[in-house]
């Protein structure tokens, strides 16, 4: 089940799929919207991702819209439409886990999103880097350093260039 969050101060009549930059718009000095989607099969986790990250992790990126995922089908079938400017996904989902939903967003999807993963524990930390993910967040979520690596996982997808595979 796919569900979209949308920002305060979003049009309702935005699709899910419009693709946000992330980052500060230069003719109009406001921030673009960013699409961020939350995979777990736990919605008591991917509500705090939403909580701990907010609607505008920093003044340069945001407003943020959110998709929540509970499987890994639903994943791999929203990054494949496009729009999905960063992927946040649990290392403990079941049962497919983030760490292998990154590393397969990473070999099927030519010009995927950054992709986050939510670890337990530090010593997955290997883990992470053989996902390919460009980022991790501890468990439990702590709501001080979450927005932080959210935003610069933002700047530097709108700074990437589009590959093609």
């Amino acid at each position: 089940m796919i569900s979209s969050i949308p920002s305060p101060g979003v049009s309702g009549n935005r699709s899910r799929w419009a693709l946000g930059s992330g980052v500060v718009s230069a003719a109009a000095d406001t921030p673009a919207p960013a699409t961020v989607l939350v995979y777990s099969h736990r919605p008591e986790v991917r509500a705090a991702v939403r909580t701990a990250v907010g609607r505008r992790p920093a003044s340069d990126v945001g407003p943020l819209t959110y998709l929540e995922c509970e499987s890994g089908d639903d994943v791999i079938a929203t990054v494949d439409h496009g729009g999905v400017d960063l992927c946040i996904l649990d290392g403990e989902a079941q049962p497919t886990g983030g760490l292998a939903l990154s590393r397969q967003l990473d070999e099927e999807i030519a010009d995927r999103p950054a992709v986050c993963v939510l670890i337990a524990r530090q010593a997955d930390r290997w883990l992470a880097h053989w996902s390919m993910a460009e980022g991790t967040l501890p468990l439990p979520i702590d709501p001080l350093t979450a927005p932080g690596v959210v935003a610069e996982l933002l700047r530097a997808q709108a700074r990437r260039p589009v590959s093609r595979r």
